[in-house]
């Protein structure tokens, strides 16, 4: 190889070098903005995730409020037309809506409480609901097997357990007497009780 081939070789390598110095370069630059808006976009992608979650929450908040709206309009709605039932049928002397009690960590609130202090001593827990649920029963239940020691002051009285429902199917209709509670559904805006002739109630 001649010196003159030797140079030429040596140059075309040095501009072979910086071509590919230049290359180099282009890439990392690439690579870096490619990293930039990966990371723009993770951060555009969390701040949308975290917008998200807090449409989800209002709307959950907003959805928990309207239930509770609804289930307020029911049972004002039911509460005339139980009242009249509980005075009238069971000669009740008191009729209480939304009871509330604390006791030794335990909470309970009723929808109507009705009692008489009388001959008759006894106590109605009247549960309400727009659309009955299997789960309403053992609500029911697990209401009445508190109540004597949440509310001592009726601890002799026969206690007995009232459902009524806007919204029932017959099947559950029917699961609720068997379980020895009173059925109460809405006719034309009204609340009446739908028991067989011969139907007796379970005491607590």
């Amino acid at each position: 190889m001649t010196d003159d081939e030797l140079k030429q070789l040596v140059a075309s390598l040095a501009i072979a070098q910086r071509e590919t110095a230049k290359q180099f370069q282009e890439t990392d630059r690439r690579f870096q903005e490619t990293d930039q808006q990966l990371k723009e976009l993770g951060r555009q992608a969390d701040k949308r995730t975290k917008e998200t979650d807090k449409q989800l929450k209002e709307l959950g908040k907003q959805i928990g409020g309207l239930g509770k709206k609804f289930g307020s309009f029911t049972e004002g709605l039911a509460l005339p037309s139980m009242t009249k039932i509980l005075r009238q049928r069971f000669n009740m002397e008191v009729v209480s809506p939304s009871v509330r009690v604390s006791k030794n960590g335990v909470e309970l609130e009723i929808d109507v409480l009705a009692y008489a202090n009388s001959q008759i001593n006894a106590a109605y827990v009247v549960e309400v609901k727009s659309h009955l649920r299997e789960e309403a029963i053992s609500q029911l239940q697990n209401t009445l097997s508190k109540f004597k020691s949440l509310f001592p002051e009726h601890k002799d009285k026969t206690v007995y357990g009232i459902i009524a429902a806007v919204d029932m199917t017959e099947a559950l209709k029917q699961r609720v007497l068997n379980a020895g509670f009173y059925v109460a559904r809405i006719h034309d805006d009204t609340f009446s009780l739908e028991t067989p002739a011969d139907f007796t109630a379970t005491p607590f």
